[in-house]
């Protein structure tokens, strides 16, 4: 059976708490698993908190997802050899940086993708301003240049680029990276902001277009998936200056519910995946 994995962002719980302290680790965790997510996002412990990760992740049979940074191979090869011992699902690199581009970006991407396949660990790339995946026209280059190119998915990135990526070429664009769909992450950009606060039911207008984007990727990812393999679909409302905020003594306070945020883009997601997939299961197991 294909699943999905909805995961919650490490680095989206920073700040979160009960408003007059941020959750302990242990509460995190708590509210994670009983909020019905079934895994985590987040970078590979180091190593004097990594029993502690491991105990929490097996008590509350999270899986785990990592975010890399490398700007060479020699960058994920000792990473690939943790993340492995450590037992986690898959990499998901934002390759640095935005300077590396064309024949030069092809090859340390054709590199980070073979040093994966080689450790045999699942390995995608983030489609992320401020990286090698800097712009739309530019990555899609990459997709079209590299056929075992698989991407975490992204877009609020390229329509705060592209102030909304309306234009018949941009949807062309984007469909062709979606059918390279390894991951999701969700968040919803307007063009002005990378990360807006789309009400308790999700009813913001810039909404419907990325459910549209998420519901073909999952699409085309059915297509090509192997009975056993697993989508990762990952909640991850980054805390300040991601989102929303106004300044009192140079503190930053946020305007919106970044937790409750959270629980109303899991719900989407699993709608989501029952209208394109009602047959299989909507959470890993």
């Amino acid at each position: 059976m294909l699943k999905i994995d909805i995961q919650q962002s490490w680095w989206a719980m920073i700040g979160l708490g009960n408003g007059t302290r941020e959750w302990t680790m242990e509460e995190k965790f708590e509210k994670i698993a009983e909020a019905g997510f079934t895994g985590i996002m987040g970078s590979l412990p180091d190593d004097h908190e990594a029993e502690k990760w491991r105990r929490l992740l097996d008590e509350y049979q999270f899986s785990f997802g990592i975010h890399s940074f490398p700007s060479k191979k020699e960058d994920l090869q000792p990473l690939i050899k943790k993340a492995k011992e450590f037992g986690v699902q898959y990499i998901n690199s934002q390759v640095m940086d935005d300077f590396t581009i064309g024949d030069d970006a092809i090859q340390l991407l054709k590199d980070l993708v073979a040093e994966a396949k080689k450790e045999n660990i699942l390995y995608f790339v983030e489609t992320h301003r401020g990286r090698i995946t800097q712009d739309l026209i530019r990555t899609v280059h990459y997709v079209n240049e590299i056929p075992d190119l698989r991407l975490t998915i992204d877009f609020s990135h390229y329509v705060l680029a592209g102030e909304g990526c309306y234009s018949e070429k941009a949807e062309e664009c984007l469909d062709i990276l979606l059918k390279r769909t390894s991951s999701i992450h969700a968040r919803v950009s307007n063009g002005q902001q990378i990360q807006v606060d789309i009400g308790p039911e999700g009813k913001h207008p810039m909404t419907d277009r990325f459910v549209g984007w998420w519901e073909k990727g999952m699409s085309y990812w059915l297509k090509e998936a192997k009975p056993g393999d697993v989508l990762p679909l990952v909640c991850e409302l980054g805390p300040p200056d991601y989102s929303i905020t106004h300044y009192s003594n140079l503190t930053p306070k946020e305007i919106s519910d970044r937790w409750e945020q959270a629980l109303v883009f899991k719900r989407i997601l699993e709608e989501a995946w029952n209208r394109v997939s009602p047959k299989n299961s909507f959470v890993s197991g």
